[in-house]
C-alpha cells in the first residue's frame, strides 16, 4: 500500500512539473498552496457531510453497551484510543470510519447491519473499520483522491478557456491540448487510486482477523450478509446516498447487483452455505473488469483471502 501511494504522489509531482513547465505557468510554491488547501477544507468538513448524508447521530452507550464495549476491547487491542461511536440511521446494512481533526475519530455502523448481521459478525466488521483508522486509511484516501479530481479541473479549465483564447499565437491550440493531457492522466491516476482504494480494504480485512476471536469467519459471513442484504433492499433514494461516500464502506452498495448475481439462485438460509455458494464462484473476465473500476475487491476475491487467514 505505503509502495502504491508513493507512486500515485511520484506519478502526481512529474506530471505537474512538466506540462505545467511546458505551459510556462509553473510555480511550485502556488501548487502546492492549492493543493494543501483544497485537502485540508475538504478533510474538515467531510464529517460533517458525512453525517447529514446518512442521518448519522451518536450512540449512547445505554443505548447498545454491548456495541461499545466491542468496539471499545478492539480499540485496546489495536493499540488505538476507542473512537467515537455512531448510528447511520439507514436501512442499508453497512459500516464506515470516518473523522477529522474537529470532530475526532469515529466508526459509523447503520441500522440495517445491526439487523442483518449478528454479534460476532458486527464485532468483525468493527474490527476492519478500526482497521482503517490504525493505518490511518481515512486521511490517505481523503488526500489522494483530491488528484484526480483537481487534474480534472485543471484540464477542463484549460480547454474551456482555449475557447476564448482563439489561434491568437497558437495559444488555443497549446492549452486545449494541455487540458487534455491533464484529463488523460486524471483517468490514470484515478485507476492507481482505486486500487490503493481496494488495497486498504484487504489490509482493514487482515487486521480484523487479528484483533477478533475467529475473526476471518465471522466477517466473511458478515460481508456475505451484507452484499446479499444490500441487494434485495436497495431503491432509488439509497442509491443516490450510496454513491457520496461509498469508498469509507466495508462494502460498496453500488457493486450490490454483481456481487450478488453469484448467489441469485440460493436461498439465504444459512450463513455458511452463504459464504461457500460464494467462494464456489469463478471470477469472470466481466468481474476483473468491474473491479478495476471500484473502490472494493471483488466479493470472490475477499472471501478466498479471509479463507487464507483461517
Amino acid at each position: 500500500m505505503v509502495g502504491t501511494l508513493a507512486l500515485i504522489i511520484g506519478l502526481s509531482t512529474l506530471v505537474f512539473t512538466l506540462i505545467l513547465s511546458w505551459a510556462g505557468v509553473f510555480d511550485l510554491i502556488t501548487l502546492g498552496a492549492l493543493v494543501v488547501t483544497i485537502n485540508i477544507v475538504q478533510w474538515l468538513i467531510a464529517p460533517y457531510m458525512v453525517d447529514a448524508i446518512y442521518k448519522v447521530r451518536a450512540l449512547p452507550e445505554n443505548e447498545n453497551p454491548q456495541l461499545h464495549q466491542a468496539v471499545n476491547n478492539i480499540s485496546q487491542k489495536s493499540g488505538i484510543k476507542k473512537p467515537k461511536l455512531m448510528i447511520a440511521q439507514i436501512p442499508l446494512p453497512n459500516a464506515f470510519a470516518y473523522g477529522s481533526p474537529l470532530t475526532g475519530n469515529r466508526v459509523a455502523v447503520t441500522q440495517g447491519l445491526l439487523k442483518e448481521l449478528d454479534e460476532g459478525e458486527v464485532e468483525a466488521v468493527i474490527g476492519h473499520e478500526i482497521g482503517h483508522l490504525k493505518h490511518k486509511d481515512v486521511q490517505i484516501m481523503m488526500t489522494v483522491s483530491l488528484l484526480p479530481a483537481l487534474f480534472t479541473y485543471i484540464g477542463y479549465s484549460l480547454m474551456w478557456s482555449s475557447m476564448y483564447q482563439g489561434n491568437r499565437r497558437n495559444e488555443g491550440g497549446s492549452s486545449a491540448l494541455i487540458g487534455i493531457a491533464f484529463i488523460a492522466f486524471a483517468w490514470v491516476l484515478n485507476m492507481f487510486t482505486l486500487y490503493l482504494s481496494r488495497l486498504r480494504e484487504y489490509y482493514a480485512d487482515r487486521h480484523s482477523v487479528g484483533v477478533v476471536n475467529n475473526g476471518a469467519q465471522k466477517l466473511s459471513t458478515g460481508l456475505a450478509k451484507i452484499v446479499y442484504s444490500t441487494k434485495n433492499i436497495r431503491k432509488p433514494q439509497q442509491q443516490k446516498q450510496s454513491l457520496a461516500f461509498k469508498s469509507l464502506f466495508i462494502s460498496d452498495p453500488e457493486r450490490a447487483n454483481t456481487d450478488a448475481a453469484a448467489i441469485d439462485a440460493l436461498r439465504a438460509s444459512g450463513k455458511s452455505d452463504l459464504v461457500q455458494e460464494i467462494l464456489s464462484q469463478k471470477v469472470t473476465t466481466e468481474a476483473k473488469i468491474a473491479e478495476a473500476f471500484s473502490t472494493h475487491p471483488n466479493i470472490i476475491k475477499r472471501l478466498r483471502a479471509l479463507q487464507n487467514l483461517m
